[in-house]
């Protein structure tokens, strides 16, 4: 049986497609986060699920394709879905 993620608006991810969830304002002081968000919104790997300003990012890799996406929703709300 396959798990879902429900990150926000009318995005589903599978978790085992998941690598991993960051919360938005801790990572993003970091160079290195900035350079890979940077990198995948050039590579067009970034689809924003965010109808607001995005809280977190979850990191995605499913059939050699990495994604990331922004949600409205906190890591810890996420973590409970």
């Amino acid at each position: 049986m396959t798990a879902y993620l429900h990150i926000g608006g009318q995005h589903v991810l599978r978790r085992s497609a998941v690598a991993g969830i960051f919360d938005m304002d801790n990572t993003t002081s970091s160079r290195i986060t900035r350079e890979l968000l940077a990198a995948a919104e050039k590579n067009g790997e970034v689809i924003n699920a965010a109808e607001d300003l995005p809280r977190s990012f979850i990191l995605c890799e499913e059939d050699g394709e990495r994604r990331v996406y922004l949600s409205q929703l906190s890591p810890a709300a996420l973590s409970r879905r």
